[in-house]
């Protein structure tokens, strides 16, 4: 079933800015002849180097670039590299304050602390419960018990402009951290959310043209937390193997396994350093062989507004946590633009799905969203006992009894 339905994807319409399927090759053909492209630095203007067919960016001539008015041009340069190019974006110096780095780092390893602590075993989409260190929803987890390393964190500028440039406004960013210890060993390649966490089976009865669409609903991405040379492991990638419209079909199959072995890249990285790849692009984490590298990264599955993103989330809780610091930061001079990245973080932006019975559209044609009480609450100098009336209301409207 698999071949015929990989078949019936590459002879699907294609999207634009992906290149036409040939018709004269097998699949694996094609799909080879896809991988081994070359990536030309000329057609990315705001990138800086091609490193291993994928585009890397400097954070800070991006920073400079937006300053100038640029911000549409770079987001649509980006948008191309993830669609059309070769699916892969290295955003060198994304965190240019590495403390802030370091302390969500601290914050992440109490939480794996207290997990070993309470014994509890965390399990893992392709790797062995255990043969690494997991933590599950850790955006939440970070926003309740460390509110103000949240903030800074997630009012970096590099996340909302990759973010906006591939899923556009209303993002919802879900974390998971992955600490591969030394001795960890290499996954095997797969392709990502939502296809690619169905078995071929399932995934075999989606129409071709949903195989296409799928990728542009969640944005995949990490942050390193630690340096990475090669010896620890840094996620291989097969650049441009999301092109082929098979790809959540085919990733399974031994042949295709064998041109990424045979294609793939894998790129150092240092501390603070960031990269974001389109979800159906074949990849695996590599094998740490070193002795003393535990290599972290926070795991970034930002999901398109109008899509289902993988874990649960209580936004309604994040916000009433971090609420204090952000009326601290605002009445520190907080600019307009970090806030909005924070709130793009941690409250809902999509006011759907609700109850248009208890909570119907006022004045427009959608009933405020979480992010718009929020922001809201903050001009109008509410204390955090509103705010949480206004919120625990909005949830109460939006029930169906």
């Amino acid at each position: 079933m698999s071949s015929w339905v990989i078949s019936v994807c590459c002879d699907a319409s294609t999207v634009a800015g992906v290149a036409p399927m040939r018709t004269d090759l097998q699949p694996i053909d094609e799909f080879r002849e896809l991988v081994t492209q070359e990536t030309n630095l000329a057609d990315y203007p705001f990138a800086s180097s091609i490193a291993q067919r994928a585009v890397v960016y400097d954070s800070a001539t991006l920073r400079r670039a937006i300053d100038d008015g640029q911000v549409a041009e770079i987001r649509a340069e980006l948008g191309r590299v993830l669609l059309g190019g070769p699916g892969i974006v290295v955003l060198e110096g994304a965190f240019d304050d590495l403390a802030v780095v370091e302390s969500a780092s601290e914050a992440f390893f109490e939480m794996i602390a207290d997990q070993h602590r309470r014994g509890a075993v965390v399990g893992d989409h392709y790797a062995k419960p255990g043969a690494n260190d997991r933590v599950w929803n850790a955006l939440e987890k970070l926003a309740v018990g460390w509110p103000e390393v949240f903030v800074d964190y997630y009012e970096n500028d590099m996340i909302a402009l990759i973010s906006e440039s591939w899923l556009g406004p209303g993002y919802q960013i879900t974390s998971q951290i992955n600490v591969v210890n030394p001795g960890g060993q290499a996954q095997e390649p797969h392709c990502d959310y939502h296809l690619g966490f169905m078995t071929n089976e399932v995934a075999s009865q989606f129409p071709a043209h949903a195989h296409l669409v799928s990728p542009a609903l969640t944005l995949q991405g990490a942050v390193a937390h630690c340096d990475m040379p090669l010896a620890s492991g840094p996620t291989l990638y097969l650049p441009y193997s999301h092109q082929f419209p098979g790809a959540y079909l085919s990733w399974r199959l031994e042949e295709f396994r064998e041109v990424f072995r045979e294609n793939v890249a894998q790129l150092p990285l240092r501390s603070g350093d960031a990269v974001f790849f389109n979800p159906s692009m074949f990849h695996a984490a590599g094998s740490n062989v070193t002795t003393d590298i535990k290599r972290m990264a926070n795991l970034l599955q930002i999901s398109s507004a109008m899509g289902r993103s993988l874990e649960s989330v209580d936004r309604t809780r994040m916000t009433k946590a971090l609420y204090p610091s952000l009326q601290r930061r605002c009445a520190g001079g907080m600019s307009p633009e970090s806030l909005a990245r924070v709130v793009a973080a941690s409250a809902e932006w999509y006011p759907f799905p609700t109850n248009l019975d208890r909570d119907p559209p006022v004045g427009g044609l959608t009933p405020p969203s979480q992010a718009d009480f929020v922001r809201r609450a903050l001009a109008d100098s509410w204390d955090e006992e509103q705010l949480a009336a206004a919120l625990d209301a909005l949830t109460e409207r939006r029930q169906t009894s």
